[in-house]
């Protein structure tokens, strides 16, 4: 059984945020910045790759809930929203999961990632990866 699946289960204690039929949400322990949470199915599911859309809808719906509650009643401006897809994307822990980063103005934090640069042309991309 997976460390989230345990969280929700209550087999590891978590500072839950909210919960309802689907979702679970708690505080990550990272303590990296203050306030970082995730959202998670109840449903185990690897990642968004093998999601069903039902329990993805949930999902997102809780993350919408719970980033409006952050900037409309905690006093947060705004967040982040991070996910990350299979071993390739760095999932480190493979049960589906949203990172949500409550953001302040000028808070200082740099919570988006800076890439080094395409290496092919647009044209190719755009040939590549259009769903036919």
């Amino acid at each position: 059984m997976c460390i989230f699946c345990k969280i929700i289960k209550g087999e590891i204690p978590s500072y839950k945020i909210y919960e309802d039929e689907y979702t679970y949400v708690f505080l990550d322990i990272a303590k990296d910045v203050d306030g970082h949470t995730l959202v998670v199915p109840k449903k185990h599911v690897v990642n968004i790759l093998d999601c069903d859309s039902e329990t993805l809808s949930h999902v997102m719906n809780t993350v919408k809930l719970v980033s409006n509650y952050y900037v409309d009643k905690c006093g947060y401006d705004g967040v982040n929203i991070l996910n990350a897809n299979d071993v390739a994307a760095q999932q480190s822990v493979f049960h589906l999961h949203f990172h949500i980063i409550p953001r302040k103005n000028n808070d200082g934090i740099d919570a988006f990632p800076h890439f080094t640069g395409a290496t092919k042309s647009l044209d190719e991309m755009y040939e590549l990866l259009k769903i036919k």
